[in-house]
């Protein structure tokens, strides 16, 4: 796979771009020179990091957008290329989380789960690919997983069903692109934990919390104090770029996470269910 380590004047769209590792890939971004089009659905926060890039001297655009719609999608790209002709970077970033047991998890959490988190993904690439292709410049797609995309756990079937997704969207994606000589590559992001909101946003109420069995609570409360725990979103940001113009596919962020996929690996090979492995 080539890589692409030359971002001065080329264009960045960041979903989830207003906070998190969203906003980390930004800062990254202009850093490095490049063209900012953020998009959140949070419309207040958007606006004001895009009036901080700006006061920055970084060429920004912010556009208000739900990724599980495919017509917010298609206005982000058109605002996208409006703007600055071109994107040589889409980072499919934006996403939500829940825990809930699979059978709790509700038709409509799971409509909202995967539709951020997965068709956000797919929206991305159905509406920016094509573009890009035709724009015949280098360029790459950054594609948020999750280590949950790799390993599972309690309480968080839709939440591990929506970034396995994404990781085999990815891999296929990188396959469709390749087998067809073009100049855009591929990778999908795996954090681990990482101190952002995303926990915040699953949230239960105190209700919800309390009305939980023993299982999820515990798994709830685990993940809480992870995300607390866990690594700085600049540090996700500096690890992507690094891992993207070194042309890298998988981008792990702990060591951790190599570990968990050995021991899945080992378990499917010899037939054993899965080990469960811990939350901290």
């Amino acid at each position: 796979m080539s890589s692409m380590n030359d971002l001065r004047e080329k264009v960045a769209v960041i979903t989830g771009g207003a906070d998190g590792i969203g906003l980390a890939l930004a800062r990254r971004a202009a850093a490095g020179g490049m063209k900012l089009v953020l998009a959140d659905i949070n419309e207040e926060a958007l606006a004001l990091v895009v009036r901080d890039f700006q006061a920055q001297g970084v060429a920004t655009i912010g556009e208000p957008v739900d990724v599980s719609k495919f017509s917010d999608i298609t206005r982000l790209a058109d605002a996208a290329w409006n703007a600055f002709g071109a994107v040589h970077l889409l980072a499919n970033n934006a996403g939500i989380g829940l825990a809930k047991s699979a059978w709790e998890t509700t038709p409509a959490e799971w409509e909202r789960m995967l539709g951020v988190n997965l068709y956000g993904v797919i929206h991305g690439v159905r509406e920016f690919v094509p573009r890009m292709l035709a724009g015949g410049e280098q360029g790459w797609i950054l594609n948020t997983a999750s280590a949950a995309g790799l390993l599972t756990g309690p309480a968080l079937a839709a939440y591990n069903v929506g970034k396995f997704g994404v990781v085999a969207f990815s891999e296929c994606l990188h396959h469709d692109l390749r087998l067809r000589g073009a100049k855009i590559g591929v990778s999908v992001l795996c954090p681990a934990w990482v101190r952002t909101k995303i926990a915040d946003a699953g949230r239960s109420s105190a209700a919800e919390f309390a009305a939980a069995d023993p299982v999820t609570r515990q798994t709830m409360a685990a993940i809480q104090q992870a995300v607390a725990g866990g690594i700085p979103p600049e540090e996700v940001a500096e690890t992507s770029f690094a891992a993207i113009g070194r042309g890298e596919f998988y981008i792990l962020t702990h060591q951790r996470t190599h570990l968990g996929v050995r021991q899945r690996m080992d378990d499917i090979l010899s037939n054993r269910p899965p080990t469960l492995l811990p939350i901290i």
